[in-house]
C-alpha cells in the first residue's frame, strides 16, 4: 500500500491552507504535527476525498484517489475531530448502523462489531448509550467505527484531544498495534502523542511541510543548542522575554530553566540533550512569555 501526494495544494480565496506538498507514504505509522491551525485537517480532508484539492495530485497504489472513488474509500477508515452521533443510540446500535451505511453485510457487520468492541475496551459497555459515554470511550468508539471496514489507510485527526494521560497512553498503544498491517497518518499537536510510536513525523506549519524523518532525525534538524540553568526567581521574566524556555521548575535554590539557544545564554548553563518537545518549540512558538506556544 502506497500512498503518493504529488504537488498538492488547496486555497481557500487568498488563504493557502496546504502549500506544495510532496510526500509518500507506506504501510506504518506517520506522525503530523503542528500547531492549531497549521493545515493538517485540511490535508486528511482531501486524503479522505471530502476536500478536492487546488491542485496537485494524490495517487493510492498509482492511481488518482478522486477518479478511483468507492473502491479508494473501501481502503479507507476516518476518525474527524468530532464525530457525529444520534445519543440514544447504544454503541452497538452506533456501530451496526455507521457498518450499513458503509455497505458492510448485517452478518459480518456482527462478527465485526464484537471483535472492535474487544480490541478498542469497550465490551463491558457495549450496551451503553452514547449519550452517556466519556471522552475517552467516545474516541474508542471513534477507532472502532473507522476500523469497521478494516481499512488498509487509517486516517486520525487528533485523536487523543481532550483525553487524560490514562487513556492516552491506552489510545497510543491501541494505535500502534493497529499499525502493524496499514498505513496511519495521526495529526496532533500534542508532542507525546506520536514521539514513541510515530515511523516518521512531519513537522507542519502554515501548510508546508518543514521537516520529516524519524524522532531523532527531526531533533537533529534543530540548529539551536539546548541548555539547563538555574536563575534567582527576579531573574526568570528577563529570560523569558529573551529566549525560548521550553520548560521551568521552581526549586529551593531558585528556578531551572530550559533555554533553547545557539549561545551559552548564561556562565553555569550546562548543554543538554535536545528533546521533541524542544524541536516544537523551536519551530512553532515564540518566546514563552508570549501567549500562544503550545508545548
Amino acid at each position: 500500500m502506497e500512498l503518493k501526494i504529488t504537488n498538492l495544494s488547496k486555497k481557500f480565496g487568498d488563504f493557502t491552507a496546504v502549500d506544495n506538498l510532496n510526500v509518500t507514504m507506506t504501510t506504518g505509522v506517520y506522525g503530523l504535527l503542528g500547531v492549531n491551525g497549521a493545515g493538517k485537517t485540511t490535508l486528511m480532508r482531501m486524503l479522505c476525498t471530502l476536500l478536492k484539492p487546488t491542485s496537485g495530485t494524490i495517487y493510492c497504489d498509482g492511481k488518482d484517489i478522486f477518479s478511483m472513488d468507492s473502491e479508494y474509500r473501501k481502503l479507507l477508515g476516518y476518525l474527524p475531530q468530532e464525530f457525529g452521533f444520534y445519543p440514544e443510540f447504544t454503541i452497538k446500535d452506533y456501530l451496526l448502523y455507521i457498518a450499513s451505511l458503509k455497505g458492510i453485510r448485517p452478518i459480518v457487520a456482527k462478527k465485526r462489531v464484537k471483535e472492535l468492541v474487544v480490541k478498542v475496551g469497550l465490551q463491558k459497555a457495549i450496551n451503553k448509550k452514547m449519550k452517556n459515554l466519556s471522552g475517552g470511550m467516545k474516541r474508542r468508539v471513534g477507532i472502532a467505527q473507522a476500523m469497521l471496514n478494516n481499512p488498509k489507510i487509517l486516517i486520525l485527526d487528533e485523536p487523543t484531544a481532550g483525553l487524560d494521560p490514562n487513556e492516552r497512553i491506552r489510545f497510543r498503544n491501541l494505535i500502534s498495534e493497529l499499525a502493524e498491517e496499514r498505513l496511519v497518518l495521526l495529526s496532533t499537536h500534542i508532542v507525546s502523542d506520536i514521539e514513541y510510536i510515530a515511523n516518521e513525523i512531519w513537522l507542519f506549519k502554515d501548510g508546508k511541510l518543514m521537516h520529516k524523518g524519524s524522532s531523532e532525525e527531526v531533533i537533529n534538524s534543530m540548529p539551536e543548542n539546548v541548555w539547563e540553568c538555574y536563575v534567582g526567581k527576579s531573574e526568570v521574566s528577563y529570560f523569558m522575554n529573551k529566549y525560548k524556555i521550553s520548560n521551568m521548575k521552581t526549586e529551593a535554590n531558585g528556578v531551572m530553566l530550559r533555554i533553547i539557544s545557539l549561545e551559552k545564554p548564561i556562565e553555569n548553563a550546562k548543554c543538554v540533550e535536545a528533546s521533541l518537545e524542544d524541536v516544537f518549540l523551536y519551530y512553532f512558538g515564540e518566546k514563552a512569555g508570549n501567549e500562544n506556544v503550545e508545548i
